[in-house]
């Protein structure tokens, strides 16, 4: 929780000084730890995760990647399960007039658990492992995918799935890592 409370306070400094730099406020809920490929760890960790991001213009310096918005984000889980806050890049496709595609990646910090405190074969580990993902680092890398549909010239709604995972490089060993899908209103300003 304190990563989240870091980045949420490093956004409300940052965004008064960005102000003018600031393309949308995105604020939604995502379904936890859902199950797409792999869904051994869908039933551990309940809840929903309230999530928030700010995105910025694209930097001139960025144009040779295909112009990305960076953003800082941070989403909360509502039963006390892991939480999470970063940043990275997000790319902005508009694939047909008022719908977008949105790729993203990003690097988050989290509050959940990254190894079984309890020694292995023990009821107690066992008892552990059955609640929690376990995901191997703390540091994690945060890949998005959003579909967007424009409602106006600033109001739009957006349906978002996330994908946490070390990778085997930010961390080694466990990776069970986290899949979200959400929905989210996005403000835009430029």
């Amino acid at each position: 929780m304190r990563y989240v409370l870091a980045a949420v306070t490093a956004a409300v400094i940052i965004a008064p000084a960005a102000s003018a730099q600031v393309d949308s406020i995105r604020l939604g809920v995502m379904q936890h730890n859902i199950c797409v490929i792999d869904c051994k760890n869908a039933d551990k960790e309940s809840g929903v995760n309230i999530s928030g991001e700010l995105r910025f213009n694209s930097l001139d310096f960025l144009g040779w990647a295909g112009s990305p918005h960076p953003y800082l984000m941070a989403s909360v889980n509502t039963d006390g399960n892991t939480s999470y806050a970063g940043g990275g890049l997000e790319w902005d496709w508009e694939f047909t007039p008022g719908w977008h595609i949105e790729p993203g990646f990003g690097y988050v910090l989290h509050d959940g658990e990254n190894a079984n405190p309890f020694p292995n074969g023990t009821p107690e580990a066992a008892a552990f492992f059955e609640d929690h993902v376990l995901l191997g680092s703390t540091d994690l890398f945060r890949t998005s995918l959003a579909l967007t549909w424009d409602l106006s010239e600033s109001l739009a709604v957006q349906a978002i799935y996330e994908h946490l995972s070390h990778g085997q490089i930010l961390g080694e060993g466990r990776n069970q890592g986290l899949d979200e899908l959400g929905v989210r209103a996005v403000w835009k300003f430029s």
